[in-house]
């Protein structure tokens, strides 16, 4: 058993590590090759080096270090000591890549469309960090502190939230009213791709089937779906019947299966279908941090 548990261990390690080549590679690419050639700062400690970099000798890597390493220190006893090591491994080795990718030829034809796609390359990078709950550092630590305040507000929004402020700055470093309106853009997109890449995993559909015949269906479920039921008594508010309740969570890949299954069952189910945006438990997220 501790052999399965070590293996499983590594696994995961290696996937977080994996995941962090990956995020960091994507970020750094999207600050290389268009936002900072075009004075676009997107939020986050990246957006802050960028701005503090035109101010400074500095280079934009060097910068990211520096705001980082106050922060993860801050952040040791919140999110752990493994999920604080994986930050600063993901921090490094976006400092990395930013130089590595400044060997790409940069992108300046148009502003509009290296807002665009910054936003589109950071939020895909940042997501597949969120994903593993690991961060590059900067606001995308804080939002992950944040998350632990706030479970409810997604981490695109938050991220959002605390990246006004650095876009704020930029404006005031740039004197440029355009750099905010760019940043803003890049901004939004970045945390829309955020969301729908950390939500959309989880993306679920809460089933409730209101029938007489409550065993057979979630026999059914059980056996067909792999996944679990929730029997609640009920009363039908019209006949006066005694009836069953059954929940279930099931993915939205999946959902017109589940629903032929319960039709195959009990054509006379009373079935409707909510959306859950996050879900934890077996089959689903687990918490990570």
């Amino acid at each position: 058993m501790k052999t399965l548990r070590d293996k499983e261990k590594m696994k995961n390690i290696g996937i977080d590590l994996l995941f962090s080549l990956v995020g960091s590679v994507l970020v750094a690419l999207a600050t290389s090759v268009f936002n900072v050639p075009n004075d676009i700062a997107p939020g986050g400690a990246t957006g802050l080096s960028t701005a503090l970099a035109h101010i400074t000798p500095i280079r934009v890597s060097i910068w990211s270090i520096l705001i980082n390493v106050p922060l993860l220190i801050c952040a040791w006893r919140m999110l752990g000591l493994y999920s604080v090591i994986m930050t600063l491994i993901s921090t490094v080795l976006l400092s990395i890549f930013i130089e590595v990718c400044n060997l790409i030829p940069h992108y300046t034809n148009n502003v509009l469309l290296a807002a665009v796609a910054g936003g589109v390359i950071t939020g895909v990078g940042v997501g597949i960090l969120f994903l593993r709950g690991i961060s590059t550092g900067g606001t995308d630590l804080l939002a992950l502190i944040m998350k632990k305040i706030f479970p409810n507000v997604p981490n695109g929004t938050m991220l959002l939230i605390l990246d006004v402020a650095v876009v704020a700055l930029a404006v005031l470093v740039f004197r440029d009213i355009e750099v905010a309106l760019y940043s803003a853009i890049s901004i939004v997109i970045g945390s829309k791709v955020i969301d729908a890449i950390s939500e959309g995993v989880d993306y679920a559909k809460v089933i409730y089937i209101i029938t007489e015949k409550g065993d057979e269906v979630s026999k059914a479920l059980n056996t067909y779906t792999d996944r679990g039921t929730t029997i609640v008594p009920a009363i039908g508010g019209y006949t006066g019947q005694d009836k069953q309740m059954i929940v279930t969570v099931t993915r939205r890949n999946v959902l017109s299966q589940t629903l032929k299954i319960i039709k195959m069952t009990d054509q006379n189910a009373f079935t409707f279908v909510m959306d859950s945006t996050e879900v934890h438990g077996e089959g689903f997220k687990t918490n990570m941090l």
